[in-house]
């Protein structure tokens, strides 16, 4: 995909060349504790690196996982007008923390074999590989400097990451550090001019969730649009937090896309895309105050319904030890004025995903991936 068809002169690669030479070099550097969250400069510097074939690489992933079940067959349903040249795509996913799923999130029906760090890092590669997306949305990502920051600027990406500053899985035995929120963009398709990193507020209270909030041009139009990924608090019973949450991080997008307008001359609104595991059902206040924002947003996945206006019956599937739980809970919000839909990838069935449900040896996480092409209008 994407609307900037560069001549990439990839590299060949093999498993234990490409792959590991990006997934077990030295990781990058992280952070201090308590580093503050801040604006422009959080973004990993652009690396000169030989880049890797992403399809060599899918068939070595694929080499890997030989011996488990086939990855979920899903298909894109084109729900406009458009074609690849004009086209990007955004995969939003909660991939899982490797800390959460073997330490705490019990998942009663997944052996934990089929967690295995060793073999499910290739699994949640393939998922992306699979799909090619342009823009990349992440959350409970805890291993962000030793497989995610290497492999994804091996093929391409530039990428920040934001961690949560009391993450459970440090609560975790032998844990790989805080999980937190990412995004990463093909830079070879869009120029970064701004970044925010968002530690959420609730009723002008710090909370533990997170948001990062970047700026993009696009490099063959000269477009300028915003893109934000977060993670809200999960579980029944913080629907007001959850609400806040929301609102706070509403509020911070109305003052940066205003910043950027003016910096940019802007005579029209600049176009919003917001990806996240909002941990809330399309019932909730947080889903309403997105849905009737003055931004002007809409649910790419809505395009789905035949109505045009419901949500997919669910976006996470898992059984836990205290039963089964199928909800709505990831969203792709754009800005309808601004951008069209053009495809979106469709969820399994039931029977695809199976009785022990997410996650599972077919599947690294509890949560589906949602992937969607967008195009710029012409306004």
């Amino acid at each position: 995909m994407g609307s900037c068809n560069s001549s990439n002169n990839w590299s060949s690669s093999h498993l234990y060349s490409g792959l590991t030479n990006s997934v077990f070099r030295a990781p990058l550097a992280q952070p201090p504790e308590n580093s503050q969250f801040s604006s422009g400069s959080a973004l990993d510097q652009e690396q000169d690196l030989d880049l890797v074939d992403p399809l060599e690489l899918l068939r070595e992933c694929r080499e890997v996982l030989k011996n488990r079940p086939a990855h979920i067959k899903r298909a894109f349903v084109q729900v406009g007008h458009g074609d690849g040249k004009q086209s990007f795509r955004v995969m939003q996913w909660n991939v899982l923390a490797q800390a959460l799923g073997e330490g705490m999130d019990s998942f009663v029906q997944c052996p934990m074999e089929a967690l295995n760090w060793a073999e499910r890092k290739y699994m949640i590669l393939e998922e992306i590989l699979t799909y090619k997306p342009d823009i990349l949305c992440l959350q409970e990502v805890d291993h962000y400097f030793d497989m995610f920051q290497p492999v994804l600027a091996s093929l391409g990406y530039q990428g920040t990451f934001c961690p949560k500053p009391w993450s459970p899985c440090l609560d975790v035995e032998n844990n790989n550090g805080p999980d937190g929120c990412a995004l990463f963009f093909n830079h070879k398709l869009f120029q970064v001019l701004n970044t925010t990193h968002l530690r959420l507020s609730a009723m002008m209270l710090k909370t533990n969730q997170v948001a990062i909030i970047c700026v993009l041009r696009c490099r063959t139009t000269g477009r300028v649009f915003c893109v934000a990924v977060t993670h809200l608090k999960a579980r029944s019973g913080w629907e007001v937090l959850r609400s806040a949450q929301g609102s706070d991080l509403l509020c911070n997008l109305q003052k940066i896309l205003f910043q950027i307008g003016t910096e940019e001359n802007a005579n029209s609104d600049i176009p919003l895309l917001v990806c996240g595991d909002f941990n809330a059902e399309p019932s909730e206040d947080v889903y309403m105050n997105f849905a009737t924002s003055s931004l002007g947003l809409d649910s790419a996945y809505k395009q789905l319904s035949a109505d045009g206006k419901s949500e997919p019956p669910y976006t996470t599937w898992k059984i836990r030890s205290s039963g089964e739980s199928c909800h709505t809970l990831d969203y792709v919000w754009y800005s309808h004025r601004s951008f069209d839909v053009t495809a979106v990838l469709d969820f399994p069935t039931s029977e695809q995903i199976g009785p022990s449900r997410l996650p599972s040896y077919s599947y690294p996480s509890d949560h589906l991936s949602l992937v969607c092409d967008f195009r710029f209008k012409n306004n």
